[in-house]
C-alpha cells in the first residue's frame, strides 16, 4: 500500500511539471496577453491555441476519468479552438483558470486511495483505467508543452 501512494504522489507531481520540462504555469506567467495570439515565424498556432487544446483535452479526460456523466466531444472540432485567437483579457484568465481548476481534480481524484489506478474508470473500459488516463494527460501535456517553449524563445519570452 505505501508503493502505491508514493506512485500516487509521484504522478501528481508529474501533472504539475516541471521535472522534465517547463511546468505551463511558469509559462503562464513569462507570456502576456498581448502576446498569446502571436504566430511566430510561420508556425501553424499561436500559445493560445496551444494553450487552448491542452487545457480542452485535459479538461475532457478528467470528464471521462472522474464524472458519470461523460459525453465524447467531436474531434477534432472540439479540441482546437473555433476562433484562432483569444478576445480578451477575461477570456484569457477563465482559460487559465479552468486549466487549473482541471489539473487539480485529476490531481485529487489520484491521490484519492478509494479510485482505483489499474481498474477501468468510470467511463471507461479494458485499458482506460485512472493509471492510463493520468499518464495520457502527463504525455499530452509535455508534448505540447515543448510547442509552446519554442514559441516562447521565438516572441524572445524565454
Amino acid at each position: 500500500m505505501l508503493e502505491e501512494i508514493q506512485i500516487r504522489k509521484r504522478l501528481a507531481k508529474h501533472l504539475e511539471g516541471g521535472e522534465a520540462f517547463m511546468p505551463v504555469t511558469e509559462m503562464l506567467k513569462k507570456i502576456s496577453f498581448e502576446d498569446v495570439n502571436t504566430r511566430p515565424s510561420n508556425l501553424p498556432y499561436s500559445f493560445y491555441e496551444l494553450f487552448y487544446h491542452i487545457t480542452f483535452t485535459q479538461k475532457d479526460i478528467v470528464k471521462f476519468t472522474c464524472s458519470l456523466d461523460y459525453t465524447e466531444p467531436r474531434w477534432p472540432d472540439y479540441y482546437w479552438p473555433k476562433e484562432k485567437t483569444c478576445k480578451n483579457k477575461e477570456q484569457w484568465e477563465t482559460l487559465k483558470a479552468e486549466y487549473t481548476t482541471d489539473r487539480e481534480r485529476l490531481k485529487n481524484f489520484l491521490l484519492s486511495e478509494e479510485n482505483q489506478l489499474t481498474q477501468p474508470v468510470k467511463n471507461g473500459k479494458d485499458q482506460q483505467t485512472l493509471l492510463r488516463e493520468v499518464l495520457l494527460v502527463i504525455e499530452h501535456t509535455a508534448y505540447h508543452t515543448g510547442q509552446m517553449l519554442v514559441l516562447l524563445r521565438l516572441l524572445n519570452l524565454h
